[in-house]
């Protein structure tokens, strides 16, 4: 029997994580009051939304980069959907910085000022179906997977927290002109840390030093935030959310091409099938292996 309702809310036609939404609050999200300064990191689930918002968290906050304050990501930068702290996010100071992996058209409608900037993580389909595997199996609020044949489908069809992968890339990029947005690969992330961090320096006009950019790519390399004990988001999760079990992390590998350890021949060819007929012409690069 699926029970995959019990996990999932469709609103608008857009699947959200059920035990940590309610309807009266996503009826209110399109009419929340956008300033000027906000910052809205996007992604599609298990695309380094965590791993990217630490670096805008490294770059905003110049104590947390000299390690003499002990904020959180999650105060300072809470989930725009998930408000699992229940902040008040009128009360929140300027700049506001909120990660969201809402669709193009259920953001709030202050965004389509221009003025607000958005910045639109991707990452290889493929790493994001494993992690997300992972992931589900993982967390209590999500419908455990028994076989990755199994997620798969699920994956394929949009039937996840999340929706289709597939629709909301293709709805981002092709409303782009709507929004003041910055389109950046995890992969690229990973290859050139340092080069994406100007990059989303230069986007956010946050003008750091040379020794600020430094501390700020030392701290963010994935190997160095997962270790970092002031950054334990696996406690925080099971403290707020819960878990099935302690063998599983928030950061599991962040690898690429690690989809190569999990998918058969036959999945990676339906894959690729599915993949093309979805995202022909589509102009955005995907790095499917370390080595590209």
């Amino acid at each position: 029997m699926d029970n995959t309702n019990e996990y999932l809310l469709n609103f608008k036609g857009f699947n959200f994580n059920k035990r940590l939404v309610n309807t009266e609050e996503l009826e209110k999200m399109e009419d929340i009051e956008i300033r000027d300064d906000d910052v809205f990191l996007i992604t599609y689930p298990k695309s380094g939304t965590v791993w990217i918002r630490y670096i805008l968290f490294l770059i905003y906050f110049e104590g947390e980069r000299n390690s003499n304050e002990n904020l959180q990501p999650y105060d300072t930068m809470p989930f725009l959907e998930y408000n699992i702290l229940d902040l008040d996010y009128v009360k929140m100071p300027s700049p506001r910085i909120f990660s969201s992996h809402l669709p193009y058209y259920l953001v709030p409608k202050g965004l389509k000022s221009k003025k607000a900037k958005i910045l639109y993580i991707y990452r290889n389909p493929k790493d994001v179906l494993i992690s997300y595997f992972y992931f589900s199996n993982w967390i209590l609020t999500l419908k455990s997977p028994d076989t990755i044949e199994h997620f798969l489908e699920k994956f394929l069809d949009g039937k996840v927290a999340g929706s289709c992968w597939f629709d909301h890339i293709r709805g981002w990029y092709e409303h782009r002109h709507d929004f003041n947005i910055m389109f950046l690969s995890y992969e690229d992330m990973k290859k050139d840390l340092r080069g994406s961090v100007l990059k989303i320096c230069s986007f956010l006009e946050k003008e750091l030093s040379e020794e600020d950019v430094n501390s700020v790519v030392r701290q963010a390399t994935f190997q160095n935030m997962k270790s970092n004990p002031r950054e334990d988001r696996d406690q925080v999760i099971n403290t707020l959310i819960g878990t099935r079990h302690n063998e599983g992390s928030f950061l599991r590998k962040g690898a690429t091409g690690d989809w190569k350890n999990h998918l058969t021949v036959d999945q990676n060819e339906r894959f690729d099938m599915i993949f093309k007929r979805n995202m022909k012409n589509f102009p955005l690069k995907f790095i499917w292996d370390i080595n590209e």
